[in-house]
């Protein structure tokens, strides 16, 4: 269940370790790719093209059934999964052994307005959008009279002081900045972009020196970043803050967290904060052939003393993913479970342009060395060749030839909110679920 770093890479290897006629592997994702998510801000930022961050399901799978759907439910008693199909059908897959990828959706909390107004940065699609309102924003704002409307479209705010968020707030400004020559009659100085965070420290898991080297980086850039405030209302026109600071603005972008998506509720076993509790072996206590990892699982950290669970990154799910074919495989032919254990390599955040923090094997790097680093490291992790081919060829061609600033407007008639984008899928299942009867 589930083609991110986790379902896709474990259904590969089940592909390449099973024998063609010992099970048959069905993937249920409603999407035919599977996507590399640390380029979603690159993407937005139109250094690269969107199609170079996935790799089709279809070539990368040849064995493996998809079924193109969201899994509503899982009935471990009954053996069986309910997916609502992309065609609106409900059909109901058997199972003897499941692995349970599905992923995250940002997390949003009851703020006025967020769910109406705030733009996310989890999918391509809302990376696509973006980019467009962003340009969209600064034509607007050049070619009105009105001195509020010009300072809410200039103003961008990112909610959220994680990796997705710095990354976002970095490269979207470099390129709102550029974009600035392209409308001598807009006064630079109306752009702002703010990053918020209610935590003390941008990035805490970089350690303190790399986090405070990327927060002076942003403000040497012009970005205001402020910490112990976040989002306390919103409008289509304005941001209230919890400090009680009122920001112009009509793009807010809402990076604050993540939590599992909801088919992990219907298991009815222990959570924790949300995620699914599994054990060493990935697999749910006391539910045989039942396993959880990625975002959506609580994979309890064997390397640190002190216990605690993995990280949710892309680094653990592929790593995990292996250990997951192994113990599945073992569970069809009764063989001897492994337990999950992996020591962090490190992480890097690309800020854009020559620029970057990272931290390979507890060594701390910025600047042109950390981004060779970083983009050494995307091209080593991307899906597929096809992918580290597309992404090279995108990075030659834009520090070579800049940035277009075209807007696609493929999503033109789109909100393109949280709610409409990324939560759609939910709303969909709830009103068939209320229509057919369905347990939730």
């Amino acid at each position: 269940m589930g083609s991110g770093f986790a379902g896709y890479t474990c259904a590969r290897l089940l592909e390449r370790w099973l024998r063609p006629d010992e099970a048959e592997i069905v993937l249920i994702t409603p999407k035919d790719y599977t996507l590399y998510l640390p380029l979603l801000p690159q993407v937005a930022a139109g250094v690269l093209q969107p199609r170079s961050i996935v790799a089709p399901l279809h070539t990368g799978l040849r064995r493996t059934k998809l079924l193109p759907g969201v899994a509503m439910d899982v009935d471990l008693d009954r053996r069986r999964c309910e997916v609502l199909k992309i065609s609106g059908e409900v059909t109901s897959v058997p199972f003897d052994v499941v692995v349970l990828a599905p992923g995250s959706m940002t997390r949003t909390f009851d703020i006025p307005g967020l769910k109406e107004h705030a733009r996310g940065m989890k999918t391509l699609a809302e990376a696509v959008f973006l980019r467009d309102h962003a340009i969209a924003q600064l034509e607007l704002a050049a070619s009105s009279s009105d001195p509020a409307e010009r300072a809410a479209r200039c103003g961008f705010v990112v909610v959220g002081g994680g990796y997705s968020g710095v990354e976002t707030a970095a490269t979207m400004q470099l390129v709102t900045r550029a974009a600035l020559a392209r409308f001598p009659g807009l006064d630079p100085g109306l752009l702002r972009w703010t990053l918020l965070d209610i935590a003390p420290k941008l990035m805490p898991e970089l350690g303190e020196q790399l986090g405070d080297a990327a927060t002076r980086l942003l403000r040497k850039r012009g970005v205001d970043v402020r910490l112990g405030v976040t989002l306390e209302s919103m409008t289509d026109t304005s941001a209230k803050l919890t400090d009680g600071t009122a920001l112009p603005t009509r793009t807010v972008v809402w990076t604050a967290g993540v939590t599992p998506r909801p088919v992990v509720s219907s298991l009815g076993t222990e959570t924790a904060k949300g995620r699914l509790v599994v054990g060493p072996d990935l697999q749910v206590p006391e539910h045989d052939g039942v396993f959880g990892l990625g975002d959506a699982a609580a994979v309890p950290d064997l390397t640190k003393p002190q216990g605690g669970v993995c990280g949710q990154t892309a680094q653990h799910a592929s790593r995990q993913a292996a250990t997951a074919a192994r113990n599945a495989i073992a569970a069809l032919r009764g063989g001897r479970m492994r337990a999950y254990r992996h020591r962090d390599l490190g992480l890097a955040v690309d800020l854009g342009g020559r620029d970057a923090v990272a931290r390979p094997l507890g060594v701390d790097l910025s600047g042109p060395l950390a981004q060779l680093v970083t983009r050494g490291y995307h091209l080593l992790t991307a899906p597929s060749g096809r992918s580290r081919f597309r992404i090279s060829g995108d990075w030659l061609m834009n520090m070579c030839a800049g940035d277009d600033l075209i807007r696609l407007d493929f999503l033109k008639d789109s909100p393109g909110t949280l709610d409409e984008l990324e939560h759609m899928p939910i709303k969909v299942r709830s009103r068939h679920e209320q229509k057919a009867g369905l347990r939730q």
